[in-house]
C-alpha cells in the first residue's frame, strides 16, 4: 500500500476525460483545478475503499464486494448516489453475463467445427482406406497373373 496519498492521483486522462463529461462545452479547467479535482478524487476512493473495508473486516472477510461499497456509501453520507451506483452495478452485471454466454457460445461452436472437421478428417481417411483396400486385389491379381503366364 502506498504511504502518501499523493502517490494514489489517478490517471491526468482518466480526470480530464471525466471533467469534460461534467461540465457543458465550452468551460476550461486550468492545471490547477484539475490537480486539485484528481487529489480530491484520490481521496475519496480511499476513504470509500476503507469503509468499505470496514464492512467486509466486521463479516469477517477479506474481499470488498458490491455490497460493502453501497454500505460505504451510505455511511458517508451519499445516499443520493446509491440508485445511479445500483443502475450502472446491474448494467455492468448484464455486461458480463452477455460476454459470458457469448464467450461459452464461442467455446461450443469451436467444438462443434472441431467435432465436424474431425468427422471429416475420419472420413476422408476410411475413403482412402477403401480405395486403397479397392486397389491391393488389383495387384495381387497381375502378381497370379504374370505366375500363370511363367
Amino acid at each position: 500500500m502506498a504511504e502518501r496519498p499523493e502517490d494514489l492521483n489517478l490517471p491526468n486522462a482518466v480526470i480530464t476525460r471525466i471533467i469534460k463529461e461534467a461540465l457543458p462545452d465550452g468551460v476550461n479547467v486550468s492545471k490547477e483545478a484539475r490537480r486539485a479535482i484528481s487529489q480530491a478524487a484520490s481521496v475519496f476512493v480511499l476513504y470509500a475503499t476503507s469503509c468499505a473495508n470496514n464492512f467486509a473486516m466486521k463479516a469477517k472477510r477479506k474481499t470488498l464486494n458490491a455490497g460493502d461499497v453501497m454500505a460505504a456509501m451510505e455511511e458517508m453520507e451519499f445516499e443520493r448516489f446509491l440508485q445511479p451506483l445500483r443502475e450502472a452495478l446491474e448494467a455492468y452485471k448484464k455486461g458480463q453475463k452477455g460476454k459470458k454466454e457469448a464467450s461459452e457460445q464461442k467455446k461450443k461452436d469451436k467444438e462443434k467445427k472441431s467435432d465436424a472437421e474431425e468427422s471429416d478428417k475420419n472420413k476422408d481417411e476410411e475413403e482412402e482406406e477403401e480405395e486403397h483396400m479397392d486397389e491391393e486385389p488389383e495387384v495381387e491379381n497381375e502378381a497370379e497373373d504374370e505366375e500363370v503366364e511363367n
